[in-house]
Protein backbone atom coordinates (compact mmCIF):
# COMPACT_ATOMS: atom_id res chain seq x y z
CA UNK A 1 0.00 0.00 0.00
CA UNK A 2 1.30 3.28 -0.58
CA UNK A 3 0.91 5.41 2.11
CA UNK A 4 3.01 8.27 4.49
CA UNK A 5 3.42 7.08 7.78
CA UNK A 6 0.68 8.47 10.16
CA UNK A 7 -1.49 9.91 6.78
CA UNK A 8 -4.23 7.00 8.05
CA UNK A 9 -7.54 9.12 9.23
CA UNK A 10 -11.00 8.39 10.47
CA UNK A 11 -13.45 10.37 8.81
CA UNK A 12 -11.05 10.43 5.35
CA UNK A 13 -12.87 10.36 2.28
CA UNK A 14 -13.47 6.75 0.21
CA UNK A 15 -13.26 6.29 -3.30
CA UNK A 16 -13.65 3.01 -5.51
CA UNK A 17 -11.13 2.45 -8.46
CA UNK A 18 -13.62 3.73 -10.98
CA UNK A 19 -13.80 6.87 -9.31
CA UNK A 20 -16.86 6.94 -7.44
CA UNK A 21 -17.35 7.99 -3.72
CA UNK A 22 -18.38 5.23 -1.30
CA UNK A 23 -18.35 6.77 2.08
CA UNK A 24 -16.07 7.84 5.07
CA UNK A 25 -13.52 5.59 7.25
CA UNK A 26 -15.80 5.36 10.39
CA UNK A 27 -13.58 2.82 12.35
CA UNK A 28 -10.18 1.00 12.38
CA UNK A 29 -10.05 -2.96 13.22
CA UNK A 30 -6.78 -3.92 14.65
CA UNK A 31 -5.74 -7.28 16.05
CA UNK A 32 -5.20 -7.21 19.67
CA UNK A 33 -2.13 -8.56 20.67
CA UNK A 34 0.21 -5.71 18.63
CA UNK A 35 -2.69 -3.70 16.94
CA UNK A 36 -1.54 -3.87 13.22
CA UNK A 37 -4.06 -2.63 11.14
CA UNK A 38 -6.14 -5.93 9.30
CA UNK A 39 -9.05 -3.91 8.30
CA UNK A 40 -11.26 -0.49 8.08
CA UNK A 41 -14.76 0.12 8.10
CA UNK A 42 -16.08 2.58 5.78
CA UNK A 43 -19.79 4.16 6.29
CA UNK A 44 -21.24 4.28 2.69
CA UNK A 45 -22.70 7.50 1.24
CA UNK A 46 -26.65 7.93 0.72
CA UNK A 47 -25.85 8.13 -3.08
CA UNK A 48 -23.47 5.00 -2.79
CA UNK A 49 -25.90 2.78 -1.34
CA UNK A 50 -29.04 3.99 -3.19
CA UNK A 51 -30.80 6.02 -0.28
CA UNK A 52 -31.29 8.80 -2.45
CA UNK A 53 -33.11 7.03 -4.99
CA UNK A 54 -34.83 5.31 -2.45
CA UNK A 55 -35.33 7.53 0.54
CA UNK A 56 -37.91 5.46 2.20
CA UNK A 57 -35.77 2.68 2.45
CA UNK A 58 -35.15 1.01 5.86
CA UNK A 59 -32.87 -1.71 7.16
CA UNK A 60 -29.79 -0.86 4.59
CA UNK A 61 -26.66 -1.47 6.61
CA UNK A 62 -24.32 1.07 6.26
CA UNK A 63 -20.86 -0.06 7.06
CA UNK A 64 -18.96 -2.09 4.86
CA UNK A 65 -15.49 -4.16 5.82
CA UNK A 66 -12.90 -3.22 3.87
CA UNK A 67 -9.60 -5.70 4.06
CA UNK A 68 -6.20 -3.23 4.30
CA UNK A 69 -5.40 -5.22 1.44
CA UNK A 70 -7.63 -3.65 -0.99
CA UNK A 71 -6.81 0.41 0.27
CA UNK A 72 -4.30 1.48 -2.54
CA UNK A 73 -3.35 4.53 -1.36
CA UNK A 74 -4.21 7.29 1.70
CA UNK A 75 -3.83 10.55 2.89
CA UNK A 76 -5.14 12.61 5.90
CA UNK A 77 -8.29 13.98 3.64
CA UNK A 78 -8.88 10.79 1.45
CA UNK A 79 -8.13 6.59 0.56
CA UNK A 80 -8.79 5.28 -2.34
CA UNK A 81 -9.45 1.66 -2.72
CA UNK A 82 -7.94 -1.34 -5.80
CA UNK A 83 -11.58 -2.20 -5.94
CA UNK A 84 -14.38 -1.16 -8.52
CA UNK A 85 -17.32 0.45 -6.98
CA UNK A 86 -19.14 -3.22 -7.97
CA UNK A 87 -16.43 -5.39 -5.86
CA UNK A 88 -16.90 -2.88 -2.90
CA UNK A 89 -20.70 -3.43 -2.92
CA UNK A 90 -19.97 -7.38 -2.47
CA UNK A 91 -18.16 -6.42 0.39
CA UNK A 92 -19.64 -7.93 3.47
CA UNK A 93 -21.31 -5.48 6.15
CA UNK A 94 -19.58 -4.86 9.40
CA UNK A 95 -23.11 -5.30 11.37
CA UNK A 96 -25.57 -7.86 11.00
CA UNK A 97 -28.11 -9.01 13.65
CA UNK A 98 -29.30 -12.53 14.39
CA UNK A 99 -32.26 -13.71 17.17
CA UNK A 100 -31.25 -13.32 20.79
CA UNK A 101 -30.88 -15.80 22.84
CA UNK A 102 -34.19 -15.89 25.58
CA UNK A 103 -35.19 -17.98 28.10
CA UNK A 104 -38.12 -20.23 27.51
CA UNK A 105 -40.63 -17.80 29.81
CA UNK A 106 -39.80 -15.04 27.73
CA UNK A 107 -40.15 -17.14 24.15
CA UNK A 108 -43.52 -17.81 25.41
CA UNK A 109 -43.97 -14.43 25.91
CA UNK A 110 -42.81 -13.16 22.69
CA UNK A 111 -44.80 -15.77 20.56
CA UNK A 112 -48.07 -14.60 22.50
CA UNK A 113 -47.23 -11.12 21.63
CA UNK A 114 -46.93 -12.20 17.75
CA UNK A 115 -49.97 -14.03 18.09
CA UNK A 116 -51.88 -11.43 19.85
CA UNK A 117 -51.00 -9.18 16.72
CA UNK A 118 -47.70 -7.66 17.74
CA UNK A 119 -45.11 -9.22 15.51
CA UNK A 120 -41.64 -8.24 15.32
CA UNK A 121 -41.17 -8.59 19.11
CA UNK A 122 -38.96 -11.42 18.89
CA UNK A 123 -35.21 -10.06 20.65
CA UNK A 124 -32.35 -9.61 18.30
CA UNK A 125 -28.77 -9.14 19.01
CA UNK A 126 -25.97 -7.03 16.78
CA UNK A 127 -23.07 -9.42 15.16
CA UNK A 128 -19.84 -7.49 14.34
CA UNK A 129 -17.86 -8.87 11.76
CA UNK A 130 -14.40 -8.83 13.15
CA UNK A 131 -12.68 -11.96 14.57
CA UNK A 132 -12.14 -12.57 18.08
CA UNK A 133 -8.28 -11.31 18.00
CA UNK A 134 -9.50 -8.18 16.45
CA UNK A 135 -10.53 -4.42 18.25
CA UNK A 136 -12.26 -1.78 16.94
CA UNK A 137 -11.38 1.82 17.55
CA UNK A 138 -14.12 3.84 16.52
CA UNK A 139 -14.08 8.17 16.19
CA UNK A 140 -16.03 9.14 19.23
CA UNK A 141 -15.46 5.87 21.34
CA UNK A 142 -15.05 6.51 25.25
CA UNK A 143 -12.02 5.98 26.34
CA UNK A 144 -12.06 4.41 30.20
CA UNK A 145 -9.11 4.11 32.53
CA UNK A 146 -8.87 0.54 33.35
CA UNK A 147 -12.15 -0.47 35.72
CA UNK A 148 -11.87 2.54 37.56
CA UNK A 149 -15.14 3.56 35.62
CA UNK A 150 -12.91 7.13 35.48
CA UNK A 151 -13.16 8.67 31.35
CA UNK A 152 -10.35 9.89 29.64
CA UNK A 153 -11.76 11.49 26.84
CA UNK A 154 -13.09 10.25 23.45
CA UNK A 155 -11.29 8.82 20.25
CA UNK A 156 -10.79 11.52 17.65
CA UNK A 157 -8.69 9.79 15.51
CA UNK A 158 -5.95 6.84 15.12
CA UNK A 159 -2.40 7.21 13.83
CA UNK A 160 -0.73 4.84 12.04
CA UNK A 161 2.64 3.70 10.47
CA UNK A 162 2.12 1.55 7.57
CA UNK A 163 0.14 -1.01 9.24
CA UNK A 164 1.49 -0.66 13.08
CA UNK A 165 -0.94 1.56 15.22
CA UNK A 166 1.16 3.82 16.48
CA UNK A 167 -1.07 5.68 18.90
CA UNK A 168 -4.97 7.38 19.43
CA UNK A 169 -5.70 10.94 19.00
CA UNK A 170 -7.92 11.82 22.17
CA UNK A 171 -10.08 14.60 22.83
CA UNK A 172 -10.28 15.70 26.81
CA UNK A 173 -12.19 15.17 29.41
CA UNK A 174 -10.43 16.34 32.47
CA UNK A 175 -7.36 15.79 32.96
CA UNK A 176 -6.26 18.08 29.83
CA UNK A 177 -7.83 20.90 27.52
CA UNK A 178 -6.67 19.86 24.22
CA UNK A 179 -6.31 16.51 21.99
CA UNK A 180 -3.52 14.44 23.13
CA UNK A 181 -1.42 11.25 21.43
CA UNK A 182 -2.25 8.40 23.81
CA UNK A 183 0.67 5.67 22.52
CA UNK A 184 -0.15 2.20 22.04
CA UNK A 185 1.70 0.99 24.70
CA UNK A 186 -0.91 2.13 27.48
CA UNK A 187 -3.87 0.28 25.53
CA UNK A 188 -5.13 -2.62 26.83
CA UNK A 189 -8.61 -3.54 25.44
CA UNK A 190 -11.95 -2.84 23.96
CA UNK A 191 -15.21 -3.67 23.64
CA UNK A 192 -18.28 -2.33 21.84
CA UNK A 193 -18.68 0.66 23.94
CA UNK A 194 -15.21 1.92 24.94
CA UNK A 195 -11.44 1.78 24.53
CA UNK A 196 -9.59 0.83 27.70
CA UNK A 197 -5.94 2.08 28.60
CA UNK A 198 -3.72 1.43 31.85
CA UNK A 199 -2.14 4.71 33.33
CA UNK A 200 -1.57 7.22 35.70
CA UNK A 201 -2.80 10.39 36.54
CA UNK A 202 0.87 11.67 36.17
CA UNK A 203 0.89 9.61 33.06
CA UNK A 204 -1.97 10.83 31.72
CA UNK A 205 -1.55 14.59 32.31
CA UNK A 206 2.22 14.17 30.85
CA UNK A 207 0.69 13.20 27.27
CA UNK A 208 1.64 15.00 24.46
CA UNK A 209 -0.34 17.20 22.40
CA UNK A 210 -1.87 16.33 18.60
CA UNK A 211 -0.21 18.39 16.30
CA UNK A 212 -1.81 17.53 13.27
CA UNK A 213 0.20 18.05 10.11
CA UNK A 214 -0.36 19.14 6.77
Amino acid sequence: MDRQAGDFRLGAAVYSSDGKHVGTIKRALVREDDFELRAIVVEESKVFKGHLLAPGALGLEDDLVVPIDAVRSATHERADLALTSGEVRQLPPYLSYRPATITPGAEFAAWSAAFGGNPGVFPVEEVASRSKEEIEIDAGENVMVGHTGQKLGQVRDVLFDERELIGVVVEPEGFFKKPVVLPRRFLRRSDDLSLFVDLTEDEATNLELFKPTD
